[in-house]
């Protein structure tokens, strides 16, 4: 898989090999041309422990308005990863999906936060409800601009993965 991604401003190449992740943890890529083998876990969502070429680091990535956030070491970078499969995918999202769509739950977790009621116009990207899974609040966005049909769901109900939430005309 080959990623374009902006840190802190400038461009790096990062491709990942076929099945680089590997059953021991390494991971096998290049990055900026340069092959890199890692050795990295998730230790708590959110927070990875990451050995490469004998230096160790503790790396913490957390979403943000502009893509992602990343601490190492107490200095904070700004990320945004750009994957030329999904660009290509999205060349066209300007148009947007005719007809309801359905606003679906990525992850089994509970409902904190409904920000929309029904009838309610809505943009595409706006946040429609919160999630909390594993102790992490996700923002659910609207697929679409539109109006919200329905909210199917009330704030503390348990959700599944692939779950319907709302639906958006």
């Amino acid at each position: 898989m080959k990623l374009a991604i902006e840190l802190a401003g400038k461009m790096r190449s990062v491709e990942i090999a076929p099945n680089g992740a590997r059953p021991n943890g390494r991971v096998l890529c290049a990055i900026d041309g340069r092959a890199v083998e890692a050795d990295a876990i998730e230790v708590t969502p959110g927070i990875f422990s990451i050995l490469i070429e004998g230096a160790s680091f503790e790396v913490r990535v957390e979403p943000s308005v502009a893509g992602v956030r990343i601490t190492i070491g107490g200095n904070e970078y700004s990320a945004r990863i750009r994957d030329p499969r999904q660009w290509r995918r999205n060349r066209g999202a300007a148009i947007e999906a005719e007809g309801s769509q359905r606003v679906i739950a990525p992850m089994p977790g509970k409902v904190v936060r409904v920000l929309v009621k029904a009838g309610e116009a809505v943009e595409a990207g706006k946040g429609i409800l919160v999630v909390e899974a594993m102790k992490m609040q996700n923002e659910v966005r609207s697929p679409k601009s539109g109006k919200v049909e329905r909210i199917l769901v009330k704030e503390g109900q348990a959700v599944s993965a692939g779950e319907a939430l709302a639906v958006v005309a």
